[in-house]
């Protein structure tokens, strides 16, 4: 057993912390001692590391509460979770590190590269290949011409903020080559409007229940059939962290409200994303 000031010391972290942490339920203490002194254990050691590798991600206490709490989620469940999300970071990382290395020999130009410019023209490609003739006239009549929109389409894919955004995109296919996989073999676009057709039918039945238990077998089976579609329009192998994004952003983003509302009726963002996130959290 070890107390709070050697867990302190032994993690970094301050006693303070963990008194909060015991306080809000995320990391009890494996027992108290006569005079009342918190007491850890190698279980409680196991856990508070979890949470320390859940906060490197800035993770909310809340979210990771969830997490670690859950009686269906396992030890192994929890660590390749966070595996995968750290091969990411790693990946970032590199990415950074060498941008500093640049910057120290001279270069005062930070990289934020994810894809490079032969990529982004692959990705180009890729989508207008799988244009049919009405959507390209779409983007002659806002262009003037396809080769134009061309050019919109690669000056802004390699701005700062679209890298930033593809990093992500590559955090939800676990690597840089299953992300860029996707995006030059994407399905036609017909393919692509019968999913997200589909999909819009699934949120309405979804919304349509509104009221009733997100843990219900009906509302479970419901987020289980769009996890199946979300993995063949995105062609992941598993969409947990996408959805569970989406499904943030339906309970947090006003924007994403008001045009899910619109669409459903109100409330029905809200009680979608808590669907789903009560079906990946406890799954």
């Amino acid at each position: 057993m070890k107390t709070v000031k050697e867990i302190a010391e032994l993690t970094g972290i301050s006693v303070r912390t963990l008194h909060y942490y015991d306080e809000i339920g995320l990391l009890a203490p494996s027992q108290k001692n006569e005079a009342g002194y918190r007491l850890y254990d190698d279980k409680a050691l196991e856990k508070l590391q979890q949470i320390l590798f859940f906060r490197e991600f800035d993770i909310p206490l809340k979210e990771i509460k969830s997490v670690i709490n859950h009686p269906d989620l396992d030890r192994n469940q929890i660590l390749q979770m966070q595996r995968e999300m750290l091969v990411a970071k790693k990946e970032r990382l590199i990415c950074l590190i060498a941008s500093i290395d640049n910057i120290l020999k001279g270069d005062n130009k930070m990289d934020f590269t994810v894809f490079d410019e032969t990529e982004i023209r692959r990705m180009y490609d890729n989508i207008v290949q799988n244009m049919n003739d009405a959507q390209k006239q779409i983007f002659v009549d806002t262009y003037g011409s396809m080769e134009t929109f061309k050019e919109h389409f690669l000056t802004n894919a390699a701005t700062e903020q679209a890298q930033k955004n593809f990093a992500k995109v590559v955090e939800w296919y676990g690597s840089k080559e299953a992300a860029l996989e996707a995006a030059t073999n994407a399905p036609s676009s017909d393919i692509i409007a019968s999913y997200q057709k589909r999909i819009g039918t699934i949120q309405k039945k979804l919304a349509d229940h509104k009221g009733t238990d997100v843990d219900s077998f009906e509302i479970r089976e419901l987020i289980g059939e769009y996890d199946f579609v979300a993995k063949q329009l995105y062609q992941m192998k598993d969409v947990r962290e996408l959805m569970l994004q989406i499904a943030h952003g339906y309970r947090t983003n006003p924007e994403m409200q008001t045009g899910v509302d619109s669409v459903y009726g109100e409330g029905s963002a809200a009680y979608i994303g808590e669907a789903i996130e009560a079906f990946y959290i406890r799954q």
